[in-house]
């Protein structure tokens, strides 16, 4: 079974908004999911999220169109009144991040990538950049 990787909204727009310097990183965690050796978890959050904000940078057709594609590459966990009630109840201070976490955790992921890792101190999986998670895996001889 492939590791399985948390994406939080931050990440997932710096891959689809080609957001410099960060584009790099994230795109090479692209390539390894599209080879099918990871696979890639993102929230129905962040596509809300990232599709506001690139139709206001681009265009709505645009983000519709990266959306589509980027769809193929990822899995979209769900989110359900149950990962609603512990972000509720969580004391984690920003509700959307409490959602992303409980997203990550009931998805069975082993790692969330962010670029604010302060979001997740609460967080019981490890966290780390995409450049920082990158760097494990050729330290475990994964590519």
């Amino acid at each position: 079974m492939s590791k399985r990787i948390f994406i939080d909204t931050n990440i997932m727009l710096d891959f689809l908004g080609e957001r410099k310097p960060y584009y790099e990183p994230i795109a090479k965690i692209a390539t390894l999911a599209e080879k099918e050796k990871l696979t890639i978890v993102v929230s129905p959050i962040s596509f809300a999220t990232v599709n506001y904000f690139i139709a206001k940078f681009e265009n709505e057709n645009i983000a519709r169109e990266k959306l589509r594609k980027f769809k193929i590459i990822c899995e979209i966990c769900s989110l359900d009144a149950h990962t609603i009630d512990k972000g509720l109840n969580s004391s984690i201070k920003d509700f959307e991040d409490a959602l992303q976490y409980f997203s990550a955790t009931e998805s069975d992921c082993e790692i969330i990538i962010t670029r604010n890792g302060k979001d997740f101190k609460e967080s019981l999986l490890p966290v780390m950049t995409a450049e920082e998670f990158l760097k494990s895996l050729n330290q475990n001889n994964y590519k």
